[in-house]
């Protein structure tokens, strides 16, 4: 696995990948025996502590409300109208390069990561026939920027001329402090504003890829945006590229890593919720779910949703303290996105991309054929001669019909995919869900961190504010990663390398960060 990260350095020395310092005073390689934690929710942050504390000779225990791993990535089964049993999950997701630690969980089951598939293009399509390519981009910024503004069609040169510099330059300069400090008072709306990009640009360069975090551009940090352009773009070394699984979550991921840690030891508790944590006299704690007997253990990891946190600190009286109590309380919800999956009779035209990215038609954002990169969907549509298709709408209005969604959904693929038009659905479902944490203004310092008042009690999950430039299923696993590694810490035990894309930006320290250009408009 190192090798694999270990990366030679670039010639632009500020791009190269970083590792994060471990506790120097970390040095045993496994805990004592008798060491237990209980790590509370399945999903990809739970299952990264998980991992790591049963790799260092930990007692673990996963308790997970829902009857399968995953959580938010996770996958069950269905039975289709034809008989056919499926896997269905929550939506397509993808593995970025610079998915550093979520690919180092991955290799406990994966080691070559021969389940990754490599997509050559992810185009945005919008209407009129309009299409934006991310394919054959150098890798490395500000090169792949250039390249980008020199062969897109919806940028023209005194389109540039007429851009906020300032502005677009807070895209090369992040950092942490300063970047947070300057702008997440300020919306993601605002700050897109005072590019000054032409309307149709904007919607073909930023729309997909704001809407991509699930937070409505009006309702989500600036400085927040700025970190996903920095971590998807702007500052990271491995380029645009992304790989996808070759068969469904549960069969590629779940299931052999569940075998995995059960060869060390971990048992799971499925269908299981925790409803409070109590602390124990003379340290660990208990607790307390809406089935089987309690839990008892040396310290707890809280990887849950953000709703069901929030249920279990309060109905915790032991853990008291009120500044704490008060950031957990603050966390919140974004808007509801829809995944519609559709089992269809008719196959998809030649030539199809796997994934699209779409702008400028309502509330569909992305189509992906499931039959071209999943091999349980490419079976089936080879058998039936027809196609597995995917509409996700993200960021939608709030109290929004179904049937308003899937009309959208439905004419927007008709209208990019004439060929499906009239296709009979042999089989569907259609996901409406509301679990996605909140980037709101100014929320960034009121986020809890892993470590909590309790030493005994860790924080992980992607709603946890972490220190480094992270998003989607790399801030679970990290965010699972640093929780495991600050209770190894704690019994003195080494923990795990993380890695990191570069923390600042190439022009950090040299270009001005604050939020006075935007808040000028």
């Amino acid at each position: 696995m190192r090798l694999s990260l270990e990366m030679p350095s670039l010639s632009l020395g500020r791009l190269s990948p970083e590792r994060l310092p471990l506790s120097p005073r970390a040095r045993l390689p496994r805990v004592p025996r008798g060491r237990s934690v209980a790590v509370v929710g399945g999903g990809l942050a739970g299952m990264a502590a998980a991992t790591l504390l049963a790799e260092r000779g930990v007692s673990v225990t996963v308790l997970e409300r829902e009857s399968f791993l995953g959580g938010r990535v996770g996958g069950w089964m269905e039975r289709l109208e034809d008989g056919e049993s499926v896997e269905m999950e929550r939506g397509f997701h993808a593995f970025f390069r610079q998915y550093y630690n979520a690919r180092a969980l991955l290799r406990r089951v994966d080691p070559r990561l021969e389940r990754l598939r490599k997509l050559e293009d992810y185009p945005i399509l919008g209407r009129g026939g309009s299409m934006e390519s991310f394919s054959r981009l150098p890798a490395l910024p500000p090169f792949n920027v250039l390249g980008l503004v020199m062969r897109t069609s919806t940028l023209k040169w005194a389109d540039l001329v007429r851009m906020d510099l300032r502005s677009s330059m807070a895209m090369l300069s992040f950092d942490m402090e300063r970047t947070y400090a300057g702008f997440d008072q300020r919306t993601a709306r605002e700050y897109l504003d005072s590019l000054r990009f032409p309307p149709h640009a904007r919607r073909m360069l930023f729309d997909v890829f704001s809407h991509s975090f699930f937070n409505p551009e009006e309702e989500m940090s600036a400085a927040e945006l700025l970190m996903m352009f920095h971590f998807y773009f702007m500052g990271n070394p491995e380029g645009l590229v992304f790989d996808v699984l070759d068969e469904p979550f549960a069969t590629a991921v779940w299931l052999p890593l569940r075998r995995y840690l059960e060869g060390l030891g971990v048992r799971f508790r499925l269908g299981e919720a925790v409803t409070a944590v109590g602390l124990r006299e003379g340290g660990g704690v208990r607790l307390r779910s809406d089935g089987g007997a309690p839990v008892e253990a040396d310290a707890v990891v809280l990887s849950t949703s953000v709703e069901a946190l929030k249920r279990i600190i309060s109905d915790s009286p032991e853990l008291r303290d009120g500044g704490w109590r008060e950031q957990v309380d603050a966390l919140a919800l974004t808007s509801p996105f829809a995944v519609w999956r559709m089992w269809l009779n008719r196959p998809s035209a030649p030539g199809r991309h796997p994934f699209v990215g779409t702008t400028g038609m309502g509330m569909i954002d992305n189509i992906s054929l499931y039959h071209l990169f999943e091999g349980e969907s490419r079976r089936w549509a080879a058998r039936t001669g027809g196609s597995v298709v995917e509409l996700h709408a993200y960021g939608l209005p709030r109290g929004v019909d179904e049937a308003s969604v899937r009309r959208e959904l439905l004419d927007g693929l008709h209208h990019l995919y004439p060929e499906l038009r009239g296709a009979s659905v042999v089989a569907e479902r259609f996901l409406m869900r509301q679990d996605c944490p909140a980037f709101a203004p100014g929320s960034f310092q009121l986020r809890p961190t892993v470590e909590t008042p309790f030493p005994q009690v860790v924080l992980a999950g992607d709603f946890v504010r972490l220190p480094i430039p992270t998003a989607l299923m790399e801030r679970a696993a990290t965010s699972g990663f640093m929780a495991a590694n600050h209770l190894l810490a704690g019994w003195e035990v080494r923990g795990q390398e993380l890695w990191s894309v570069p923390r600042r930006g190439l022009l950090a320290g040299l270009v001005p960060t604050g939020g006075s250009a935007v808040a000028s408009r």
